[in-house]
């Protein structure tokens, strides 16, 4: 086992691992950018490094400070969370060429997986369905609208190193494919310093399932069950469950091995997800893998009463699997809500600011994970997320009730948040009977009011 871990990132994630680090008898080292100087990952590490201003370029995404920072604190291994450089086989690359263990997978598999197009043609040559598209990255405008012509409007224009959403655009017809293709790739190059991207047919209304995956030195792969990520903003993931209300044991077992099989291929090591959409009939196509441990890993250790950081900060020291599920013995039913400082109803625009008076909710069943305090100041360099909620019930009735309650006694003041959003959505009739899919919230726009 390590002896010390630094955590290149911040906020909830950051905390998550310390606490797993502790439990695990091993030191940690928490890194900062100045605004976040007084926040609880810095607090609470065993020791802290400021690695540089505000802007995320400068600091959380600063490679060679990171690098800096674990030699002079002795660390050998960084657990990069999730977001910021967790997906980066270049920072996978540093860490090993340093002699420092990054807690993830090899370099050629996230680079590997990070291309979605080459991910997606792995998954086609290993007989895992795929959705109907480009095989591969295009670069040409003309050659790109040849393809969607051929497999169908509408069509998905996706950024090849793409993830969080960006770099997507839809064409509904071939008038507005150009202008649709210039923009993805634009937006890829903005995010992820690359502008491929590739092209696929748009699924009118599936649900986002991914099976998170877990795999050892040794030789073993598996699943831990799957997630329901399908109530979404602009490709973002706002509320997810565990198990999928949507799913039943064969389609589970089906979906499952596929993802076992394909993560399998490439001897997959630590905590990954493999993604896929589910449409109305049953039939399923696989999407995309991540190569890290996911926000809502929360609600798969509510129903297996297994701590996922723990174990792939375990496999990836050489331990081996300390247990076999591959989607049995689940308990229950989890569901997760994203909280963050937006205003939904101008747009969920970002709102920074300093928190006034904050109570978090408590109860059976109910876990809220945060790095946010009473006079904590919430930075506008980063992602707005805050708080997640998660709940446990003996059935999703119950996972719903307490839901609704953890919601409505969650105080949260000085910055305008989405808590009421939230707790509408949870409420809404369809989304309580289960049917929802990735256009729920473009159905219901009326949610937005009701976020007052």
């Amino acid at each position: 086992m390590f002896k010390k871990i630094l955590i290149a990132n911040r906020g909830e994630i950051a905390l998550r691992v310390i606490r797993a680090c502790r439990e695990l008898g091993v030191a940690t080292v928490a890194v900062y950018s100045e605004p976040d100087q007084e926040s609880l990952h810095v607090r609470f590490a065993d020791d802290d490094v400021c690695i540089g201003p505000g802007p995320s370029r400068l600091s959380y995404l600063n490679i060679p400070g990171i690098i800096a920072a674990a030699e002079i604190t002795g660390a050998d291994a960084i657990h990069p969370g999730y977001g910021f450089l967790a997906e980066s086989p270049e920072f996978a690359e540093a860490c090993a060429e340093s002699k420092i263990t990054f807690i993830g997978p090899p370099a050629e598999q996230i680079r590997l997986m990070g291309d979605k197009a080459a991910a997606r043609k792995l998954a086609k040559d290993m007989g895992v369905p795929v959705v109907p598209g480009s095989n591969g990255s295009i670069e040409n405008p003309a050659e790109a609208l040849k393809t969607a012509e051929e497999i169908g409007f509408p069509v998905i224009i996706k950024a090849a190193a793409g993830g969080g959403g960006k770099g997507m655009r839809v064409a509904d017809d071939a008038e507005s494919f150009t202008h649709a293709f210039q923009l993805a790739r634009n937006e890829a190059l903005a995010a992820f310093g690359s502008a491929s991207v590739y092209v696929e047919k748009y699924l009118s209304a599936p649900r986002h399932i991914e099976f998170q995956i877990m795999g050892d030195k040794h030789g073993r792969v598996m699943h831990v069950g799957e997630r329901d990520c399908s109530v979404q903003r602009r490709h973002q993931k706002l509320i997810e469950e565990a198990p999928s209300p949507g799913m039943n044991k064969e389609l589970r077992a089906r979906m499952g091995d596929a993802a076992v099989e394909l993560a399998s291929s490439i001897e997959y090591v630590g905590a990954g997800t493999i993604e896929f959409l589910l449409d109305e009939d049953g039939r399923f196509y696989f999407m995309e893998m991540n190569t890290r441990i996911q926000v809502e890993h929360t609600v798969t250790e509510m129903t297996t009463n297994f701590d996922l950081v723990k174990e792939q900060i375990r496999t990836v020291a050489g331990e081996k699997l300390s247990f076999c599920l591959n989607g049995g013995s689940l308990r229950g039913h989890a569901i997760e809500c994203r909280v963050n400082a937006e205003d939904p109803r101008r747009d969920f625009q970002p709102c920074p600011g300093t928190i006034t008076a904050y109570h978090p909710p408590g109860g059976p069943g109910v876990r809220v994970d945060t790095h946010i305090y009473q006079g904590c100041t919430i930075p506008p360099y980063y992602d707005s997320l805050i708080a997640k909620v998660i709940v446990h019930g003996l059935n999703r009735e119950e996972a719903l009730a307490r839901m609704t309650q953890a919601l409505d006694s969650f105080i949260v003041e000085g910055v305008t948040t989405t808590i009421p959003f939230l707790r509408a959505v949870i409420c809404h009739p369809e989304f309580a009977a289960g049917a929802v899919d990735t256009k729920f919230l473009e159905r219901h726009k009326d949610l937005l009011p009701a976020a007052e």
